[in-house]
């Protein structure tokens, strides 16, 4: 059964109403706060499908790399994203690096504590 958000206009307050398809176009909704009809619909969250060639786009912005080495958090940030768009589960390497890099840790500090993480990654790429 969907759920409807709505807002009360006397008293200002949220809340959420659960009708059938059927219902919504002829049930009278009341604040179950004030009991007031004066009442409008929230729009809830709108999601929407992007293309990957749109994705990678986004990820190609130049600004965003713009002192991204003197800053961890910043690429701890682009990392994220880049993750988020990818849509794939990184794994937990990929965590660790960014929780170090969210706490200030500069790459060349990840890279001599955990000297195994390169194994197979992009520092081997141009190796063949």
């Amino acid at each position: 059964m969907p759920d409807y958000p709505y807002t009360c206009q006397d008293c200002n307050k949220r809340f959420t109403v659960f009708l059938t398809y059927q219902e919504y176009d002829r049930a009278e909704i009341s604040c179950p706060h004030c009991g007031s009809t004066n009442v409008s619909r929230r729009l809830g969250r709108v999601r929407f499908a992007r293309s990957e060639e749109s994705r990678l786009d986004s990820l190609a912005d130049p600004s965003q790399l713009a002192g991204i080495e003197d800053d961890p958090q910043a690429m701890a940030r682009l990392m994220k994203q880049m993750s988020s768009e990818m849509g794939e589960d990184p794994g937990p390497e990929f965590n660790e690096v960014v929780d170090r890099l969210e706490k200030g840790q500069s790459p060349e500090q990840i890279e001599r504590d955990l000297p195994d993480l390169g194994d197979g990654g992009m520092s081997d790429f141009g190796d063949d």
